[in-house]
């Protein structure tokens, strides 16, 4: 008997109804079901596609892991446990860097920026020089200070890699009291001349940093050569992110905290998730419209179907098996469509990813042409069990609701 309700469930889904609107109304209940479908596996996809080419961006600037103090903002180079780290045969580079906001002046205009210090080794742990817009990475060139600087920031500033003159960088003294009668003087400066700009084409980067000498940003900002706001790491295996992660963990100890890429970025892959979610959340609400089709095509079926229902109670066929029947009826009716959108959305996320149908559109502002795509096997689960549980509940309610005439 477990086996009868879903082969009578199919014949009757295949069958010829007593009345053509049924076949018609079963048809678009399937179709809305496969429509909503395929568009939930390609906004993903599409979010998907743009986080990737995000975390791209990020990475090539981001080091893969960076040690930052749990409390405060700067920590000590010198200290034992980071001493530690130099002896760690797991790690291919370590290197420092100083990061605070100066008042960066160039000729007529001056703006704050965010003046990041960095040391010999930081170019082991970003790759600066892909992401180079004009002229060359330098922060030392042996006799002058250099600065590379966002590609914003530079525009900003009124000026490029080209030009010659001096840029002026101020900070407040940390220590002591501020002279009111000539606040100036309470001022530590520093100049360097701009040797290239960069764009990983985020704002917080492109409009807001510059790259300096460590040693200039530890003077600029009264610190000493042992102090730093981070460490950049590098492992030589970059496969064994976790473990490397938690063992440095353990190793520092809980006055530092160890953040991976994805952690140096939590705002950003947050809202990102989170977009991503509600668009989601947006496109179910939808979902649960079209499955009012299914409502309506089983509760014509049901209609259609009484003299059937009669015959088969009369056979012996209880309340239950006869709801059963139905229930299945219509999941399968919800199956189809999902099977269907599932398919037909795979197949236009490829076709996109391969040929670029949907262009973004033309000129400079794009760092790509066409949308992103990345199809990934958890969100068609999670796809299919949205729309299977969804296509249930609406076969449920008509089916639970099926009295048989004695």
């Amino acid at each position: 008997m477990a086996k009868l309700e879903p082969h009578i469930a199919l014949r009757y889904l295949f069958s010829k109804k007593g009345h053509n609107a049924i076949n018609i109304v079963s048809g678009i209940s399937a179709v809305a079901v496969a429509v909503v479908t395929a568009a939930m596996i390609c906004v993903l996809s599409v979010m998907n596609g743009f986080g990737t080419i995000v975390e791209h961006m990020f990475s090539e600037f981001d080091p893969v892991l960076l040690v930052v103090p749990a409390e405060g903002q700067t920590l000590r180079t010198d200290a034992e446990p980071v001493l530690s780290l130099y002896a760690r045969e797991d790690i291919e580079a370590i290197s420092m860097q100083l990061e605070q906001t100066a008042l960066v002046r160039y000729k007529e205009h001056q703006m704050p920026a965010r003046v990041m210090g960095v040391d010999s080794l930081f170019t082991a742990t970003a790759h600066i020089d892909s992401i180079i817009t004009d002229g060359f990475y330098s922060v030392w060139d042996g006799a002058f200070e250099r600065a590379v600087l966002g590609r914003g920031l530079a525009a900003q500033l009124g000026m490029n890699a080209h030009f010659t003159g001096a840029l002026h960088l101020y900070a407040p003294e940390r220590i002591g009291r501020i002279n009111m009668l000539r606040p100036d003087k309470s001022l530590r400066h520093e100049h360097a001349f701009i040797a290239g700009t960069f764009a990983v084409n985020q704002i917080e980067y492109d409009d807001q940093l510059m790259l300096v000498s460590l040693p200039m940003a530890q003077r600029l900002f009264g610190y000493d050569e042992y102090t730093a706001s981070a460490l950049r790491i590098q492992p030589k295996d970059k496969s064994q992110i976790t473990n490397h992660k938690s063992e440095i963990s353990k190793t520092l100890g809980s006055a530092y905290k160890v953040l991976d890429r994805y952690e140096q970025q939590a705002d950003f892959f947050r809202i990102l998730r989170i977009e991503k979610w509600l668009t989601v959340l947006l496109l179910v609400f939808i979902l649960i419209i079209a499955s009012f089709n299914v409502i309506g095509s089983l509760s014509m079926l049901i209609i259609d179907k009484r003299e059937d229902i009669r015959i088969l109670s009369h056979m012996g066929a209880d309340e239950a098996m006869i709801r059963r029947i139905f229930l299945f009826e219509g999941w399968f009716i919800s199956s189809l469509g999902t099977l269907s959108g599932l398919i037909l959305g795979v197949l236009i996320c490829l076709g996109q990813q391969h040929y670029g149908w949907l262009k973004l559109g033309t000129g400079s502002e794009y760092i790509i042409s066409a949308y992103p795509v990345q199809v990934q096997l958890p969100d068609i689960a999670l796809v299919a069990a949205i729309v299977l549980i969804l296509g249930f509940v609406a076969a449920w309610y008509p089916a639970h609701k099926i009295q048989i005439d004695k």
